[in-house]
C-alpha cells in the first residue's frame, strides 16, 4: 500500500474554498495544509503583543492585524495566516475581496512545539520572498526567547536574540519598543 496521492489545486480553487471554510488552511504550490489551534500560552502572548502594538500604533500609518488576515506571497504561491502582521501604509490586497494582503512590513509568529521548525525554517525562507517585509519576529511560547530578524539593504538578515524578561527591543520598522515582560505577562509563572 503506497502513500495517498496528493491532490493539487489552483490558487483560484483554493481561494474559493478557503473563503467558505470554517477553519483556516495554508496553500503552497498547489497543496493545502490545515492549520491547528493554539495553546493558552500562545494566545496570551498573542493578546499581550497585539494589545501593546495596537495601543502604540493607534492613529499611525502602520497597523497590526491578527491571524485572520491572510497573506499571499506571489513569488512562491504561498498563502498563510501569520499570528500578527503589521502593514505600513495602505494594505495592498490580492483582489476586491480585501481578505488577502501582499505587503506586510513586519510578521510575528508565535512558536509552539509543532510549528517551531517550520516557522524558523521553510516558512521564513518563503517569507523572505516578500519585498515589503523588513522584520520577522519569532516569539517562543514555551520559554522566554524572542528572535528578531531585520532585513539589511543587501537582502541579508541580521538576527538578534532576547532571552531575559528584563530585555527590551525596538521594532525598527515601526519605531516602537516592546519588553519581554509585557509580552510574557501571565504566561510563565
Amino acid at each position: 500500500m503506497g502513500l495517498p496521492e496528493v491532490q493539487f489545486i489552483s490558487i483560484e480553487e483554493y481561494l474559493e474554498t478557503e473563503r467558505n471554510a470554517l477553519c483556516k488552511h495554508e496553500y503552497y504550490q498547489g497543496e493545502v495544509f490545515a492549520m491547528s489551534g493554539a495553546s493558552l500560552p500562545h494566545n496570551l502572548i498573542f493578546k499581550n503583543t497585539f494589545i501593546n502594538l495596537g495601543i502604540k500604533l493607534q492613529g499611525k500609518t502602520c497597523q497590526p492585524f491578527g491571524s485572520d488576515l491572510r497573506v499571499h506571497i506571489p513569488k512562491n504561491t504561498m498563502f498563510t495566516y501569520p499570528d500578527i502582521t503589521i502593514i505600513c501604509g495602505d494594505p495592498e490586497t490580492l483582489d476586491d475581496k480585501t481578505d488577502t494582503v501582499t505587503n506586510p512590513s513586519v510578521i510575528i509568529e508565535i512558536l509552539s512545539k509543532t510549528t517551531r521548525d517550520y516557522d524558523k525554517g521553510q516558512k521564513f525562507t518563503l517569507y523572505r520572498d516578500i519585498n515589503s517585509l523588513k522584520e520577522y519576529l519569532l516569539i517562543d511560547s514555551e520559554s522566554i526567547r524572542i528572535e528578531k530578524y531585520i532585513r539589511n539593504t543587501d537582502d541579508s538578515w541580521l538576527l538578534r536574540d532576547y532571552k531575559m524578561l528584563t530585555d527590551r527591543f525596538i521594532i525598527e520598522t515601526i519605531g516602537e519598543e516592546l519588553s519581554l515582560e509585557e509580552i510574557y505577562a501571565g504566561v510563565l509563572k
